[in-house]
C-alpha cells in the first residue's frame, strides 16, 4: 500500500513507521504524501485511539528533508513547498483530534524535528540528536520549525539552536522540555505504548476537545479561554461525559463509548 512507510494497528494504537533507512528516513515529497494519507486513515478509524510516529532502524527518526528534491527551486516554488508541506502534514498532525506521540529514535533533524514537534508530545531514545540545521544550507526551517521550537523551548534557546544549526542530545532535549521522557532504544516504543495505554483509559472525545483548546492558545486572533469554554460546554452533550460522571458517582471504572 505504501512505499516509504509501514503502518500497523494493535489494541487501539496505530503505529506509523517511516521506512527509508538507506536515506536515514529523509522526508521526500512522496513520503509526506503517504504520511498524510496514513494519519488521515488512522484519525477516522474508530478503533484507533492513539497514533505513534517513529522511524525505522536505530539511526534516525527522520534525518531531514530530501534536499535533492528542491535544490534548484525558485522563490515561488520554495514558498509553495513550505505551504503544501505544512498543510498536508505538519499542521495537519498538530490539529488531529487523535493524540499523536512521536517516538524519536536517533536523528531528528530539520523536517524530522519539525514532524516530531507537530506531534502532541515527544519521547526520545538516549541516542537521539535533534536540531534545525537549515541555515547551514542558506535556508530556514519551512515546516513550522521557527514557530513550534520557541513555543516548546523558549525564544532564546530556539534562536540559538536555529542560528548555530547545532544539534542537542536527548538529555538536553529533556532539560529544554522538547521531549517528555528519555529511555533506551529498546524501551522507546514500549514506553510510547505504555503512555498510549494511559491515554486510552480516558475519553477520546474529551481528549480531542482538549487538543483543540490547547492549540487555540497558539493561534493568532483566537482567544484560547473562549475556545476552552466552548469545548468544555460541548463535553456536556457527549455520551462520554454521561458515562464518566455516572461511573465516578457509582464508584466504578468508566467504559467510554467514544461519542
Amino acid at each position: 500500500m505504501y512505499t516509504n512507510i509501514i503502518t500497523s494497528q494493535n489494541d487501539g494504537i496505530t503505529t506509523i513507521t517511516i521506512n527509508r533507512p538507506s536515506k536515514l528516513n529523509a522526508l521526500n515529497k512522496e513520503t509526506i504524501q503517504e504520511l498524510h494519507a496514513a494519519f488521515r486513515v488512522a484519525d477516522v478509524d474508530a478503533d484507533t485511539k492513539v497514533i505513534i510516529i517513529t522511524g525505522n532502524g536505530e539511526k534516525a527518526f527522520v534525518a531531514g528533508a530530501d534536499i535533492s528534491e528542491f535544490a534548484d527551486f525558485s522563490v515561488s516554488e520554495g514558498g509553495k513547498l513550505a505551504a503544501k508541506g505544512q498543510e498536508l502534514l505538519f499542521d495537519y498532525v498538530a490539529n488531529l483530534s487523535t493524540p499523536v506521540i512521536a517516538a524519536v529514535n536517533g536523528f531528528a533533524l530539520g523536517g524530522g524535528l519539525e514532524l516530531a514537534m507537530a506531534a502532541h508530545f515527544r519521547i526520545a531514545s538516549d541516542n537521539a540528536k535533534m536540531g534545525l540545521p537549515e541555515v547551514s544550507l542558506g535556508v530556514i526551517p519551512g515546516y513550522g520549525g521557527t514557530q513550534r521550537l520557541p513555543q516548546l523551548v523558549g525564544k532564546g534557546r530556539a534562536m540559538e539552536m536555529i542560528m548555530t544549526a547545532g544539534m542537542i542530545d536527548a538529555n538536553q532535549a529533556l532539560q529544554y522540555g522538547l521531549v517528555n521522557h528519555v529511555t533506551s532504544l529498546e524501551e522507546l516504543v514500549p514506553l510510547a505504548e505504555k503512555l498510549a495505554g494511559k491515554i486510552m483509559r480516558n475519553s477520546s472525545v474529551a481528549i480531542g476537545a482538549a487538543i483543540k483548546s490547547v492549540n487555540a492558545a497558539y493561534e493568532d486572533g483566537v482567544n484560547g479561554f473562549n475556545v476552552e469554554i466552548e469545548q468544555f460546554g460541548n463535553c456536556f452533550g457527549t455520551e462520554d461525559f454521561k458515562e464518566g460522571t455516572t461511573a465516578f458517582l457509582e464508584k466504578r471504572k468508566a467504559d467510554f463509548p467514544g461519542k
